[in-house]
Order: structure tokens, then sequence, then C-alpha cells
């Protein structure tokens, strides 16, 4: 698989990682229930394929994701042939059960030394602040302590996630941001035009996230398939799964599959290709739950896509308005 370097002084990583949201299971912050075996053959099976970097967050089922992806990836030599990537910065500990947006330097500590705990090792290959402050912090305070966790040796790369320009400034001011992970996909375009040139001209990496958009992208979901997934499915709460989003994104759906049956590709492998050739796009995180679904979006590394494919995306779009 293709390889990019994360920014400037990071590692050199496959264009597709793997995303492990969906294995934290059905508690907190989870997509519903899910066999921790076959979520720990799926990670491994992507690792054998050259996928050489895993994302996940201490949030995803409350923690359960990281502890699945530390066992999946015992056997292999993590910080050398295949590098963790996770978030912190959701805080869930106040007794109260709801999750806040917490980046207190001592939030950020403890969460560190939590997430290094359930991932079984002595560092966090990129550590990333999962979404901004909520709670008044002054940006510099927790980027700094982003610095001193990386001086300790706990992280080797630090990062942040959803930052908009004027909080990434601030932090690359203090010392360079390693990387920052967007949302970027055909129905969530709003990174390409804003955060991801930014952090292309000032040679910070780009991790984008829901290049699928939760499953929309596919091909594989319909109205039926949306009304019967299961109330712990956090699928049910986002907005692109309700209307009039959901009506649109299923009409663009229905033009990407012929465009990716004359490439001889799935609409999910097309979707992904459409991330990785934007400019500053370092590597797209995909999720899967099962060996088989890896498969079926891992050529989308190699997938080029010509002008006139690009052009009729481009009408696509207009057309349905997605």
């Amino acid at each position: 698989m293709r390889q990019r370097r994360l920014g400037v002084h990071g590692p050199n990583i496959s264009v597709i990682g793997l995303g492990t949201w969906g294995f934290g299971g059905a508690g907190g912050f989870g997509l519903g229930a899910v066999d921790d075996q076959e979520s720990i053959a799926t990670i491994r099976h992507a690792v054998e394929s050259g996928i050489n970097w895993v994302d996940t967050a201490a949030v995803y089922g409350l923690g359960h994701s990281e502890e699945v992806v530390g066992r999946a990836l015992a056997p292999f030599k993590i910080g050398d042939t295949v590098y963790i990537f996770t978030k912190g910065g959701q805080n869930w500990s106040g007794g109260t059960g709801a999750m806040v947006r917490d980046l207190r330097p001592e939030s950020i500590r403890s969460e560190c030394e939590q997430s290094l705990k359930r991932l079984g090792v002595e560092r966090i290959d990129l550590y990333q602040f999962h979404w901004p402050d909520a709670i008044g912090t002054a940006v510099e305070d927790s980027w700094a302590t982003m610095i001193e966790l990386i001086d300790q040796g706990k992280v080797r790369w630090g990062g942040v996630s959803n930052f908009d320009v004027s909080l990434l400034a601030r932090c690359h001011m203090i010392r360079p941001v390693d990387s920052e992970q967007v949302p970027l996909s055909l129905i969530n375009r709003a990174s390409a035009t804003s955060v991801i040139p930014w952090c292309r001209a000032n040679g910070i990496g780009v991790i984008v996230y829901a290049p699928l958009a939760t499953g929309l992208l596919t091909g594989t979901f319909d109205r039926a398939r949306i009304a019967n997934l299961p109330d712990d499915d956090g699928r049910r709460r986002l907005a692109r799964f309700q209307e009039p989003q959901l009506s649109r994104t299923l009409g663009f759906v229905d033009h990407l599959r012929p465009m990716a049956n004359r490439l001889g590709v799935s609409a999910a492998t097309l979707a992904i290709a459409w991330t990785l050739v934007t400019p500053g796009v370092t590597g797209a995180i995909v999720g899967a739950r099962t060996p088989v679904q890896v498969d079926g979006w891992l050529s989308a590394s190699d997938i080029q896509l010509s002008k006139e494919g690009l052009a009729q995306i481009d009408a696509a779009i207009v057309e349905t308005g997605v």
C-alpha cells in the first residue's frame, strides 16, 4: 500500500488507516454490540494487508476500543511496523455519566496514563486532542501539556482533531503540530477549502475521518436497513441519518454506483479514493467490523481518478444537492 509522510517530522503511514470506533461496542459512545474476537481478527487482518496504523480514542466504548486495539496489536512491533494513534480530551470521569470536552492539563495527563494502560504500551505513537476544550481552558496550556508528554517519552508525536485554523495556529506557534484530524467525505467537504489547505501550507499532516459518512457512502444502506438499526447504534443520532440529509445522500449514492462499476470497484472504494486525491490529505481513516469489510475497500489506495471522473462526481454533487 502507498505511504505518505505525516507532516514534516512524523512517520510514513499507509494512505489508509483502520478506524476502531465500531469496536467500542454498545456501551458509551458506541455503534452497537460487537464481537471482540472478530474485532481483533479484523485489526490483525488490516495490519497483515499493509495498513500500518490504527486509530482509536479513549471515549470509544468508554475505553473498550483501546483495550481491544491493545490486545489485537500485542503480537506486532508497535511503534515500528504498526503505529497506534489515539485521542483524549473527552472526560467522562466526573460521576455524572456525561462527557465533557476537557483539555485541562491535569485531565490530559490523567487520560494519557489511562490510555497507556488500556493499550498496554509505554508510549503512544500519535496522541491527539479529540475536540477543542469546552470549559474555558487556554489552548496554550493544553498544548504545553502535550509537549510535556512528548518530552517525558509517553507520546511520540502530538496532534489535534477538529481544531479550526485559529486554534491550530496558536498551538503551532509554541511547537509544530504533527497532524490534524478532520472530517472529509463526498457529503462533507468543508475542510477541503479551509483547514486542510492551511495545514498543507504549514507542514502539518492531515488525517481525514468518516470518508464513508459512517457507512452511508458504502452503497449498502437503504431506508429499511437504517430504520432497523439497533437502538444502541450511535448512528441513529447523527444528522446525516435524518431528513432532509438522508434523502439527498441516498440519491447521490445512486449516482455513485455506476461510476464505481465502470472502474470495477465498490462505491465505498470510490468514495475513499476521492478523499485521497484531495491536496494536503496524508491518509484516511476507514472503519470496518470484519476482515471481509477491510478487503472491500483496501484497493482505494491504488485507484487513480481521472479529471473526467472527478468532473462526473462534481456534477452528481450539484445535481443531488448533497
